[in-house]
């Protein structure tokens, strides 16, 4: 195909898509789907191998938030039955990251509910991370506390923060759909603020939410401008009791059509596979490992995720390893740029004989699997192991 080729050849110089090949990625029938895979595998393993790089949550502060992101279970209004905390305090939030670093994650990610962290939380969070880094050298630690004031970000890269993250989400043309607290520009600003700073910018989507093909490359093509070190691709789960409760829009051939499109997009950056995998991917998670080069280990906020010893039997089972804690994530040109990409230059029947309604049919969505969604019960803010 044609427009596979060209995608790799641009990926391996990490020349931008026109948005029309973009788009073409997305429209690609399920006949084509492992051409599609193979090809953005080639731009992966140009820039990371076959290395598989662990993260993993940690919930600082769990429920009532009082932002109205039609998507999060924990917003204000939510009715999900989910966990709710108050801060932890550092020795939890160290032994909780202890259970992920076991696992063989290499960096840990502390996310607290909220509008964005006072100067006190800023405290608490900086104490957290001097905890987990005495505990753990060498262990990176991404930041995820929302909007960020003046200041605030060079004070977590003093306490010893090595990333921030704070998601687009959705393109800065339907934004104002999902959220009404706070704006698309206040999220492009907050992570301006973490790059200015020095912190290694981690910034992604969510896909799932009712939005268009052109809805989705926008805001990869704003995330490719943005320029973060990692784009976290998360794929909506739809929890009972949130406004997109019933906005079961995903099939695993759309998933991988995503995952492929990011990849064409950003070729050199971290992409990972976030919230929603199990959910939307489920078998087909395997395939996902050619196009991204990182994952989470184990549990997501508010909801389970597959267990953390499954995650690494996925890995190796696929041909692949776990990246280890003395390898740099990045490409050389991006690592020594301090973050920078330096990118801105210039088919058949089914087999057998399955039942008619066996089979969906082109563009058809699967039934809703309310049964794949479970709330997190474990680990952070509860007396009982997490599952990595």
């Amino acid at each position: 195909m044609d427009l596979l080729n060209t995608l790799v050849d641009k990926g391996l110089r990490r020349e931008l898509p026109t948005r029309e090949e973009a788009l073409a990625v997305l429209a690609t029938s399920d006949d084509d789907l492992l051409d599609v895979v193979a090809a953005a595998g080639k731009v992966r393993r140009q820039w990371f191998g076959r290395r598989v790089k662990l993260n993993y949550l940690v919930n600082l502060k769990s429920g009532l938030c009082p932002e109205d992101c039609s998507y999060c279970s924990q917003r204000l209004g939510s009715k999900a039955g989910i966990l709710k905390y108050t801060w932890l305090k550092p020795d939890e939030a160290s032994k909780a990251a202890a259970a992920g670093v076991a696992g063989g994650a290499k960096r840990v990610c502390l996310v607290a509910s909220g509008r964005g962290p006072t100067d006190r939380d800023v405290d608490r969070v900086s104490e957290t991370i001097e905890a987990i880094k005495e505990r753990h050298e060498g262990v990176e630690v991404c930041a995820c506390l929302g909007l960020l004031s003046d200041g605030q970000a060079d004070r977590l890269r003093s306490a010893g923060a090595d990333a921030y993250n704070h998601n687009l989400n959705t393109s800065e043309g339907t934004y104002g759909d999902i959220t009404t607290t706070h704006t698309y520009a206040d999220r492009v600003e907050t992570v301006q603020q973490a790059q200015a700073a020095g912190l290694s910018a981690c910034s992604g989507l969510i896909a799932g939410m009712g939005e268009s093909d052109a809805d989705l490359v926008d805001v990869v093509f704003s995330l490719r401008e943005l320029d973060p070190d990692s784009v976290p691709v998360n794929f909506l789960i739809p929890f009972e009791g949130t406004p997109l409760a019933k906005e079961w829009n995903l099939t695993p051939q759309r998933c991988l059509r995503i995952l492929a499109m990011v990849r064409f997009v950003c070729p050199d950056v971290e992409v990972r596979l976030a919230g929603g995998r199990e959910v939307h991917l489920r078998s087909m998670q395997p395939l996902a490992l050619h196009l991204v080069n990182s994952i989470f280990l184990g549990d997501y906020l508010t909801s389970e995720g597959q267990a953390g010893q499954a995650d690494l039997d996925m890995i190796a089972d696929a041909g692949f390893e776990v990246e280890g804690a003395g390898t740099t994530t990045l490409p050389a040109h991006r690592a020594a740029a301090g973050g920078g990409c330096g990118s801105h230059d210039g088919g058949c029947a089914p087999c057998g004989d399955a039942p008619r309604d066996a089979v969906a049919e082109p563009g058809e969505v699967p039934a809703a699997r309310t049964d794949l969604v479970a709330v997190r019960r474990r680990g952070a803010g509860t007396d009982l192991a997490p599952n990595a």
